[in-house]
């Protein structure tokens, strides 16, 4: 007999659980470019995904596949290197797997990152925009279908998405720091394109700051969950009617790499405050 999506989620915990022991509060989802957050964990525990009971495996140049568990601005946290993107062609449940099962291990904090395309016209290549909102333009929504209690509300509010107390220590800290925060809005796209100018314009228009192709179904999914959501891009390219320069993988990750001092600081700062 099948498997429901709730025995899933709990037998892989229990597995993570029985394997890594001792299991943090905090969880963090490294995206396109950021992977340099990992030098800097003190790892205690490794797990890749094709190790792990029924977690889907990633195909993206850049993404390797592994939970890391370890210490990171003096907190005990587990980080997800590599993502599942919708694009790949997983549904939206295993997308926001991973999400589901750091619910079942306790993590009440979720950190995630992504590189974006930046339609605001105040940005530059390789800021850092904090994530105060989203639009989601993906064609599905992972609560989708049947709602466990146990898991979350089959109506969750989505009011304050990414957490104000959360965005507010970061202000601080890039003020500290005298760093350059920007702010805005993530439209999520299904992808793999990059967009079109009309497309830009239009998500523009309609209140968007950047765009990319992730993280908009985890963080509806750890709102579901009760969690605390902090989320930044990284803004890659800029794109509109008026910008004629052509994205590409390669350059995108190039200007993350760019951004990743300032990403990297910020996050073990605002683990060290927590």
């Amino acid at each position: 007999m099948e498997k429901t999506y709730l025995e899933k989620i709990n037998e892989t915990a229990a597995y993570i659980k029985n394997t890594v022991g001792e299991t943090p509060v905090i969880g963090i989802i490294l995206g396109t470019g950021l992977g340099d957050l990992v030098s800097h964990i003190n790892i205690s525990k490794e797990l890749s995904y094709e190790t792990i009971p029924n977690f889907p495996v990633s195909t993206v140049e850049g993404h390797s596949g592994k939970l890391i568990f370890g210490y990171l601005g003096g907190k005990y946290i587990m980080a997800m290197q590599g993502r599942f993107h919708y694009y790949e062609g997983y549904d939206m449940k295993e997308v926001t797997f991973p999400v589901r099962v750091m619910q079942a291990l306790g993590v009440n904090t979720l950190f995630v990152s992504n590189a974006a395309g930046g339609m605001n016209k105040e940005f530059m290549v390789g800021d850092v925009m904090v994530i105060t909102d989203h639009i989601n333009l993906f064609p599905d929504n992972p609560l989708r279908g049947k709602n466990y209690p146990e898991l979350g509300t089959r109506f969750p509010a989505m009011t304050e998405a990414y957490s104000l107390g959360l965005i507010q220590m970061a202000d601080d800290i890039a003020k500290e720091n005298n760093v350059r925060l920007m702010h805005g809005v993530y439209v999520g796209t299904q992808g793999p394109t990059f967009e079109t100018p009309a497309e830009y314009e239009y998500m523009r228009v309609i209140g968007g700051d950047a765009v990319g192709m992730s993280t908009v179904p985890e963080v509806i999914v750890a709102n579901h969950a009760g969690m605390n959501v902090f989320g930044v891009s990284v803004i890659t390219d800029l794109g509109g009617k008026d910008i004629k320069e052509i994205p590409t993988h390669e350059e995108v990750q190039k200007a993350a790499v760019k951004a990743q001092p300032v990403m990297t600081g910020l996050i073990k700062e605002m683990l060290e405050r927590i």
